[in-house]
């Protein structure tokens, strides 16, 4: 302060002795203005250097940016020089062709071959006397999943009985009427209208039979019934096909009647199943009938299970814009389940010929663009801008910004774009 009262300018306008005489509020006033003389006095000198060629903040940082953003450039080609050991470090090898898949990725999930999938029903209704079978178990065909008591066999086995009785009786009919014949004691008439009523009773005979067997009975099961003049109501229930259980509403004491859902059980056959897949609208065209698929899913990771395309949608939904895309996928060890999460790939095409470079030799940079390093004697090495089209089994597929027999850095080019973005380019 006594260097600002010291300044002729300043001394003009304020009085130290009168200071002191001035009130507290006065003296208050008077030192900001000191503080805001003395503040305008300062900026000003720093202007004056300024405009005598002395360099401010502002160019210092400037000057410093020009000097980095030279670095590793020449031009617009941005390089990086190694030293022969760095180089070591590096692999190289020239840009040539290789065979890329046309395939197609898409997620779903798993389903029963409805095709193979049976809901077993009795043919008559009547009540459930055992269920022999639970979910899980594995049947053949025939096996006998469950027995019901059915008032219709009771009643075609009565038919049969009756049936059998008319034509024992009528048999007899005609053995006297052709006795009474040969001993003169009837007309011929008599013996005809004997063998007519026993042919009667013989097609009856017969049909009562088929409608005995209609209901799974054998003929051995239906002589024994006829020999023992005794009904058996049992009705039994077999396994169309050979599979596993998949559902059971069975239960002893419980009333089923043909078609009439749940069906008392369900027997799909495992060796195949359904891989069910929605796909985005723009690449339906590309599915066909008969395409190969591989499948996989999380619970057997390194596992593909194999089948082929059996169904494309004839329409696209609405609503989500996709396709129905059904395959048939082979399981012969019963590995999948219905409702697992699942992922496929077909090969909708023939394979692709196309300039490729190993995947550890591009770089995605910070602005989303794909890049190579590109040298011609492994120790300057040009960052080139590629477009990439598929990534197969470890190679990136080139569209543009490279030609067959440059030499690349095929692993390590992660090394020179990072030495490139510290600014340790030559």
């Amino acid at each position: 302060m006594v260097s600002l009262f010291a300044s002729p300018s300043i001394a003009g306008v304020i009085n130290v002795n009168a200071f002191g005489s001035l009130s507290r509020r006065s003296r208050t006033v008077v030192l900001a203005v000191i503080v805001i003389v003395g503040a305008g006095v300062f900026w000003g000198r720093s202007f004056i250097g300024l405009a005598d060629g002395q360099a401010g903040p502002k160019d210092k940082i400037a000057a410093a940016e020009s000097e980095f953003s030279g670095s590793g450039k020449a031009g617009d080609t941005q390089t990086v020089d190694l030293s022969e050991k760095q180089a070591s470090t590096l692999k190289i090898g020239p840009v040539g062709a290789r065979d890329f898949a046309l395939l197609k990725t898409a997620v779903g999930t798993i389903d029963f071959n409805e095709n193979l999938l049976v809901q077993v029903f009795s043919q008559y209704a009547g009540k459930i006397l055992k269920a022999s079978f639970n979910i899980g178990d594995d049947v053949k065909a025939g096996d006998v999943l469950f027995t019901i008591d059915s008032p219709d066999l009771l009643q075609a086995e009565s038919a049969l009985l009756a049936s059998a009785g008319v034509l024992e009786l009528q048999k007899r009919a005609l053995a006297r009427a052709t006795n009474l014949l040969k001993a003169g004691g009837s007309a011929q008439k008599d013996v005809d209208q004997s063998t007519s009523d026993q042919q009667t009773a013989e097609g009856n005979y017969k049909a009562a039979r088929d409608a005995v067997r209609i209901f799974g009975k054998t003929d051995a099961e239906i002589d024994q019934v006829v020999d023992m003049r005794k009904v058996d109501s049992t009705l039994r229930v077999p396994s169309p096909i050979a599979g596993r259980v998949v559902a059971r509403n069975a239960a002893p004491g419980l009333l089923t009647q043909p078609g009439s859902t749940p069906s008392p059980y369900s027997v799909a056959d495992l060796s195949t199943m359904w891989m069910l897949a929605n796909v985005i609208e723009t690449d339906a065209p590309a599915y066909k009938l008969g395409q190969a698929v591989e499948v996989r899913v999380p619970a057997y990771p390194d596992t593909v299970f194999r089948g082929r395309v059996t169904t494309v949608g004839s329409m696209i939904d609405p609503n989500t814009h996709r396709q129905l895309v059904r395959s048939e996928i082979d399981d012969p060890q019963h590995q999948l389940r219905s409702g697992m999460f699942a992922s496929f790939v077909i090969n909708v095409g023939d394979p692709m010929r196309s300039l490729a470079v190993p995947a550890e030799g591009v770089v995605r940079e910070g602005d989303g663009t794909m890049t190579v390093w590109v040298t011609s004697d492994s120790r300057r090495f040009i960052k080139r801008t590629v477009r990439i089209g598929l990534q197969q089994s470890g190679w990136d597929q080139i569209l543009d910004g490279l030609s067959a027999g440059e030499t690349v850095v095929t692993d390590g080019a992660v090394f020179l774009s990072n030495k490139l973005l510290l600014g340790d380019a030559g």
